[in-house]
C-alpha cells in the first residue's frame, strides 16, 4: 500500500477509495500474455496496480511491471480506459476500492522474470486461449470480457 492511500486509509478506514490505476498486458513474441498470481487473494491478474501522486500513468505502468515482475518494458499504446462496477475491488483486509484505470499494451525489452513475493507469487506467459482456464481475480475476468479477450 502506498503511503498516499495508507494516509486515506487512516482517514477513511475501510470506506470505499476511487483511485486511479494502471494494467499492463505485457506480450512476448509469441503472441502469449504475462500474467501475475496475487499474493492476497492467490488469484490470477494482469500486471498492474495504483498511479501514485505526481506519477504519469506510463510510468506508473512501467514501474508496476518492474516491481512484480523484474522486466522492463516498451509501452504500446493506450488500449482502453476502465472502470465502473466491474471494477470495485473489496480485499481481504476489508478495504474497497473502485478503480479507473489505463489499459496498455507492452513487450519485453529485458529483466529477470520473477514474482516480486511481496505482492505477486508467481508469474507465467500463457496463450489468449488459456485465460480462461485460470482463476481469474474479479478486476482481471471484467478486463478480459471488456476487451474480449474472453467471451461472457
Amino acid at each position: 500500500m502506498s503511503e498516499y492511500v495508507a494516509h486515506m486509509r487512516a482517514q477513511l478506514g475501510h470506506q470505499r477509495l476511487l483511485l486511479p490505476g494502471v494494467s499492463v498486458l505485457v506480450w512476448d513474441d509469441r503472441g502469449r500474455l504475462l500474467m501475475v498470481c496475487q499474493a492476497n487473494s492467490g488469484k490470477w491478474s494482469t500486471v498492474g496496480g495504483g498511479v501514485e501522486p505526481g506519477e504519469s500513468p506510463a510510468e506508473a505502468a512501467k514501474r508496476e511491471v518492474r516491481e512484480e515482475t523484474g522486466l522492463e518494458i516498451e509501452l504500446g499504446p493506450v488500449r482502453a480506459a476502465v472502470g465502473g462496477p466491474g471494477y470495485d475491488v473489496a480485499y481481504p483486509n476489508g478495504d474497497r476500492c473502485s478503480y479507473v484505470s489505463v489499459i496498455y499494451d507492452a513487450k519485453p525489452l529485458g529483466g529477470q522474470l520473477a514474482a516480486d513475493e511481496d505482492e505477486v507469487t508467481a508469474v507465467r506467459w500463457v496463450a489468449p486461449g488459456e485465460i480462461r482456464t485460470l482463476d481469474l481475480t474479479s478486476y482481471a475476468e471484467a478486463l478480459f470480457r471488456e476487451l474480449r479477450l474472453i467471451s461472457t
